[in-house]
């Protein structure tokens, strides 16, 4: 009986270390491999992992997902990075394999997997590759949506009081189909939508000024463009690094700011707020609850918005939540209502709309790639979140060109 009590008291122990999940990592029946970047690459996708982990396990300790990084120099490493994901099916027990972001050279990856293991799911986020090149190789890839965005950025600017938009970017940002196709629908929306459309070009942090100048130019700037369009103007970036000077200076002169680029309460905000969020790095809840009483302390309450969970963390996590829905035939590969089920686990409250991608050039709706969007979270707003999913986008902003 004594040593029936002392294997018990051992296993409770481990069940406690392993964070509880000892019995459950022991029975997992497939696995599924996780590709991200690193910390220093794209911390937030990294986070989505971990939290799989979290639920699941790591393999290693007989749970279900096995979580690898790509060099941060990928694009001169693109046969190791390649490698390293083929690699992943030679395990017998692996089933689905999920990469975020989906950067050069995935499509021969997975194309390489599904040469050893057809039965293998492959998922990619946010791929840097061609729509038809990453389309030929993955069972489905999800990028943000840049055409119902184009729409639903602008509708909620009106909500939020708007009458002017100023888009800011520059020559290069627009020669991209995806960054120009927005700035042509968003130009539309606002003829429709009754709000006063200004385009301003800004330093390219690439050029010969660098980031430090191109931010720079954007603090002295918006000073200016409040005085000249008024404090009743949405504002809006191409460019991560302009993002953070931006939402400094509307704090300090007024404006309003619907959601960066690439939304998260980490884009701009601790740094134009000057918070710290170590501690809460994450944790997206306590993250946007420190994030918003910020802004509210500085007046910004029901005129600035962000997505309140990071695009990153939840395309990592919830593909790799839906892979494994699919797996135990709890979710189908084609089903966008399965999809939006599994990126909910992982932000509470936020809803998520979006469409399968239609090729400009003959007009095509893909089948296995989807463009995907959350609710706007307006910070210090009652109810908080705008209902833009909830938003019908009319027809035609499907077929806007870019200019």
């Amino acid at each position: 009986m004594k040593k029936i009590l002392r294997v018990a008291a051992i296993l409770a122990i481990l069940a406690l270390v392993a964070g509880g999940n000892v019995f459950a990592q022991a029975k997992a029946k497939f696995h599924i491999g996780v590709v991200t970047g690193t910390v220093s690459q794209s911390e937030d996708d990294l986070r989505g992992a971990e939290a799989l982990i979290k639920a699941y396990g790591d393999v290693k300790s007989g749970g279900m997902i096995q979580h690898i990084t790509y060099p941060d120099d990928f694009m001169s490493q693109q046969e190791t990075y390649i490698s390293s994901v083929v690699s992943l099916a030679d395990d017998p027990l692996m089933k689905a394999i999920v990469v975020n972001q989906a950067i050069p050279g995935t499509t021969e990856a997975f194309k390489r997997v599904k040469a050893k293991r057809p039965d293998i799911l492959l998922l990619a986020g946010e791929p840097h590759e061609d729509p038809l090149v990453i389309q030929s190789a993955a069972d489905l890839a999800m990028s943000a949506d840049f055409v119902s965005r184009g729409y639903t950025i602008i509708w909620a600017a009106k909500q939020l009081g708007a009458k002017t938009f100023v888009h800011i970017s520059f020559p290069r940002h627009m020669s991209y189909e995806s960054l120009g196709r927005r700035r042509a629908i968003m130009e539309e929306a606002c003829k429709d939508l009754g709000i006063k459309f200004v385009f301003e070009t800004a330093p390219d942090p690439t050029s010969d000024v660098g980031m430090a100048g191109a931010q720079q130019f954007i603090m002295e700037k918006t000073p200016q463009w409040i005085q000249k369009y008024g404090k009743d103007t949405a504002f809006f970036c191409t460019n991560d690094g302009h993002t953070e000077p931006l939402l400094r200076q509307l704090l300090a002169y007024g404006g309003i700011f619907v959601e960066a680029d690439l939304p998260s309460p980490l884009m701009g905000y601790p740094g134009a707020l000057g918070i710290d969020l170590s501690k809460e790095a994450g944790n997206f809840p306590a993250i946007l609850k420190k994030v918003e009483e910020a802004v509210v302390a500085k007046g910004g309450a029901g005129r600035f918005g962000t997505w309140a969970f990071s695009y990153g963390y939840t395309v990592t996590a919830g593909l790799g939540e839906f892979a494994k829905m699919v797996i135990e035939g709890k979710a189908k590969k084609d089903s966008l209502k399965d999809l939006y089920t599994a990126l909910g686990k992982y932000t509470p409250g936020a809803k998520w709309n979006g469409a399968y991608y239609t090729d400009m050039n003959t007009g095509v709706r893909a089948k296995n790639q989807v463009l995907v969007y959350m609710d706007t979270y307006i910070m210090g707003k009652p109810g908080r979140f705008l209902p833009t999913t909830q938003q019908k986008v009319p027809e035609k902003y499907f077929t806007i060109k870019k200019q």
